[in-house]
């Protein structure tokens, strides 16, 4: 059974990203939607809400291991959402699998590491805030809140 885990909710008065017909599907279509997000910010007065190139590159490392994940593990991208305001990015990536992810073992049975793994342990260490939500059409989605300015 899916279950609602969520870490300190925050609020946003939410700018969208750029439409797109069918959606960012791949992990590139969905940094170039950050992208997009970012690059609308600093043309409007929330230019200096954005922290630099590290904060930048946190929101496009989370939306891109997200999108990899779903991908992976969760049966494809059904949907995916930036928003942004002038704290904080709001990345949300849906998919259709009911389990919820997790770290991954990095030993085999015979103590040799395997590769993969990193992708959900960077998400909650780059992340303020992360939710996972049941769909009601089937699958989840998860939501990672990246702040723009350094804690």
């Amino acid at each position: 059974m899916l279950r609602e885990h969520r870490m300190s909710v925050a609020g946003a008065a939410a700018v969208p990203s750029r439409p797109t017909p069918s959606g960012p599907r791949s992990p590139a279509e969905v940094r170039e939607a950050v992208r997009y997000a970012l690059a609308e910010a600093r043309r409007s007065r929330r230019r200096e809400a954005l922290d630099g190139d590290e904060v930048i590159g946190d929101a496009l490392l989370v939306a891109s291991e997200l999108t990899t994940n779903a991908m992976l593990h969760g049966g494809g991208v059904t949907g995916f959402e930036v928003t942004l305001d002038d704290q904080e990015v709001r990345l949300s990536v849906s998919d259709r699998s009911e389990e919820f992810p997790g770290p991954a073992q990095h030993g085999d049975e015979r103590g040799f590491m395997r590769p993969g793994g990193h992708g959900w342990p960077i998400v909650c260490r780059l992340a303020r805030d992360v939710t996972i939500s049941a769909l009601r059409t089937g699958g989840k989605c998860i939501t990672a809140v990246v702040p723009l300015r350094r804690r």
